[in-house]
């Protein structure tokens, strides 16, 4: 609320100050004995493209329009006064009001038009004394020039590294929403290939077992269902982060430890055991960014095993701290026999967005094979002292 109301401060001291010196100008003209609608005409125009707030500013009002015919305008003025040899004076209004269009046409102008409209009204301004002097050669108009450069040097160049932070911050942005888009790709990938793998899994043990008729079908349609709801759901939130719509609570697919254990409960198939070796006490310790991330690790793992060693017998899921890390790791005794088909392997964009995600975290990521046979995939996520 404080700044809010400096601002308003602000804004309604600088309007008394254009407005003021606009009344000057145009009482200086009147004791001069000239016609004050000319002067007037320029000041309104100025006043007008100067203070028009914006958000009631129409479309048509561009900042090439806003800076351009006030400054045509006086120029006119200054012109219409050398030919007619009729001396109107200038004043601080008119001088304040095209040093302020300036500083729009240099920082709001496409660059296209902004050198265009810049020049315009430094030109305008720095020719404005040529109206009482009648000459530019004149001891008066020259100092006057040598002070309106001064000033328009400081305009341009307050207007130009504001322009500059502009851009900064739109490429600041564009670089945050593209790694954001990067985040969600990834997103999508950990969570509907993780379902779908599974369901292509089950979906093939379930045609095994109708061919047999064994009685233990139902359990695996119950899974595939389980799976395709997962992954529907999934799905659905994903998209809601890239349409920006949707309560907020659901936006952002999440992970934590508490999830890392609902996924390895579902995850054994018939003939297959996963053992879960947790620490006490990890979730007070380890911060929701990287119980996110450990998520993630045991999800591409686990979607892994059952892409490329479908013979695992046992897989092992730790979550453990060593010190001042937080260490996950995934292994398997698998030999790399897999039933599914070539176009289910995936293309290592797991492992790619795994490393990102750790390393961002200022994390380490290992995937190898281990000494008595199988994989082994380790992060290792650094917790401070504790």
């Amino acid at each position: 609320m404080k700044s809010v109301s400096s601002h308003g401060c602000l804004r309604g001291f600088a309007v008394g100050v254009l407005v003021t010196t606009a009344v000057v100008d145009v009482f200086n003209t009147d004791a001069a004995g000239h016609g004050v609608w000319p002067v007037v005409v320029v000041l309104l125009a100025g006043l007008t493209a100067v203070l028009w707030p914006t958000g009631r500013r129409p479309p048509w009002l561009t900042p090439e329009l806003r800076t351009a015919v006030p400054a045509s305008l006086s120029a006119l003025l200054t012109v219409g006064s050398l030919l007619s040899g009729v001396r109107y004076p200038f004043g601080p209004g008119e001088v304040t009001v095209l040093l302020c269009l300036l500083f729009v046409a240099v920082r709001h102008c496409s660059p296209r038009w902004a050198v265009a409209c810049a020049l315009l009204d430094a030109t305008a301004l720095l020719a404005t004394p040529v109206r009482y002097t009648g000459s530019l050669a004149d001891d008066d108009a020259l100092a006057f020039i040598a002070i309106g450069l001064v000033l328009v040097g400081l305009a341009a160049g307050l207007a130009g590294y504001l322009r500059t932070l502009d851009y900064r911050r739109t490429v600041a942005v564009g670089e945050t929403r593209r790694a954001e888009r990067l985040a969600i790709a990834a997103d999508l990938h950990d969570f509907v290939a993780h379902h779908v793998t599974g369901i292509l899994v089950q979906t093939q043990m379930a045609r095994m077992m109708a061919a047999a008729a064994s009685d233990e079908l139902d359990p695996v349609l119950a899974g595939i269902e389980r799976a395709a709801t997962e992954a529907l759901a999934s799905m659905r939130r994903t998209v809601g982060v890239l349409r920006d719509t949707g309560p907020e609570p659901d936006r952002r697919p999440v992970g934590d430890l508490a999830a890392i254990t609902e996924l390895t409960d579902g995850f054994p198939a018939p003939g297959q055991k996963i053992t879960l070796d947790r620490d006490p006490g990890l979730d007070t310790e380890v911060p929701h960014e990287v119980q996110a991330a450990a998520f993630r690790v045991v999800q591409e793992a686990l979607t892994n095993v059952r892409r490329h060693a479908g013979d695992a017998a046992e897989v092992t899921v730790g979550l453990r701290r060593t010190g001042d890390s937080f260490e996950v790791t995934v292994s398997d005794d698998g030999h790399g026999q897999s039933q599914l088909p070539d176009a289910a392997h995936g293309g290592g964009f797991g492992l790619v967005g795994l490393t990102e995600r750790v390393t961002a975290l200022g994390g380490t990521l290992d995937a190898g094979p281990r000494t008595a046979g199988g994989w082994t995939v380790r992060a290792l996520f650094p917790l401070g002292k504790g």
